[in-house]
């Protein structure tokens, strides 16, 4: 019987990422794992501005890493993708698929005939009157953006099986793997320009944000403070603590350590939202991901701002390693990137 097998696309600010997974009895398998990096001001917040450019990369993605198929899920968030909790009339699956636009219309800033939309049920529940309800996760993606990925795809020679939401592969890359004494916890995956923030309970998402701020800002912040291009800033950013001397160094520590903590200001807020919306679920963990969440004191910042125990998530953790060419030390390097490839994948089991 031949191994079925799946490929997760991820078209970020300043990087494509896939991955590709096998599933059999022996569990799932990482087969493999590549990225490009994309010329800059290709992908904006999210968003696809120059088509060719991503289109380019993929084929050099697909040419280089040596995927075994065309077939991908691709992921999408960008400013224009809405996530919000729902109660909903009670009804069966495929009559609230098309009627949903009906029901929705009211609530949203966009055309829903715009919109590309989808409904994740949670519970049910029942109203003042003692009605069944089922409350949820609405998602509504300007349907404009949607296609600008899905053609780059297809340009480059691929094709789009289907399209999900980066929030939801998160939860599935990392949301299994919480602790039985943790009812509650906060998936965080920090991109360039995408942060991707799931509150969950035992792998049900409750609350989900996609805030247009990560890594990128903290290493433009530096590249302006101090006159020098965004890659040396880059350096600078990830090792202000050993970098330079005297005056340089300050400055160094004194923007990364502003920068950061706006940043770690804005989580602290959306689980402040999330904690008065949901007192009976409370955060009790925050789990870090995405190349952002190397920055050097990130995970002290965002201990101290929220009071919750932090570490760092592994997506590859439940993975059996497969031929992926990746040494251990590539292995360990891509851990903090591959949560949404990889969960992409595992949508479509």
């Amino acid at each position: 019987m031949a191994r079925r097998t799946a490929i997760g696309l991820d078209i970020g600010t300043s990087v494509v990422r896939a991955a590709e997974l096998s599933f059999g009895r022996g569990g799932t398998t990482l087969d493999r794992f590549g990225q490009v990096v994309l010329p800059e001001g290709a992908v904006r917040d999210g968003e696809v501005v120059h088509e060719d450019a991503v289109t380019a990369a993929l084929k050099h993605l697909w040419s280089a890493t040596g995927f075994t198929h065309k077939r991908v899920v691709l992921g999408v968030a960008n400013q224009r993708v809405i996530v919000r909790q729902m109660d909903l009339p009670w009804m069966e699956q495929a009559e609230l698929r098309r009627s949903l636009a009906f029901h929705v219309a009211d609530v949203l800033p966009i055309a829903v005939e715009q919109s590309v939309l989808d409904f994740f049920p949670l519970e049910e529940v029942a109203d003042d009157k003692g009605a069944r309800m089922l409350r949820g996760l609405l998602v509504a993606a300007q349907r404009d953006t949607v296609l600008s990925n899905v053609r780059c795809a297809e340009n480059a020679g691929l094709k789009v099986t289907s399209v999900d939401l980066t929030s939801f592969a998160v939860l599935r890359a990392m949301g299994t793997q919480t602790d039985l004494t943790v009812g509650t916890e906060a998936l965080i995956d920090i991109g360039a320009r995408v942060t991707n923030i799931v509150v969950h309970s035992a792998g049900v998402p409750r609350f989900v944000r996609i805030m247009l701020m990560g890594g990128q800002d903290v290493t433009d912040a530096v590249s302006e403070q101090l006159g020098v291009p965004l890659e040396q800033a880059e350096g600078m950013k990830q090792h202000f603590a050993t970098y330079g001397t005297g005056e340089e160094l300050a400055m160094v520590s004194r923007t990364v350590a502003t920068t950061a903590q706006d940043f770690v200001d804005e989580i602290r807020g959306s689980l402040d939202y999330y904690a008065s919306s949901n007192p009976g679920a409370m955060v009790e963990r925050i789990v870090i991901s995405g190349g952002g969440s190397r920055l050097e004191g990130l995970i002290d910042r965002l201990a101290s701002s929220t009071r919750l125990p932090v570490t760092s998530g592994d997506p590859l953790r439940p993975l059996r390693m497969g031929k992926t060419g990746l040494d251990q030390d590539q292995l360990e390097f891509i851990k903090p990137l591959a949560a949404v490839p990889v969960g992409l994948a595992l949508g479509a089991i």
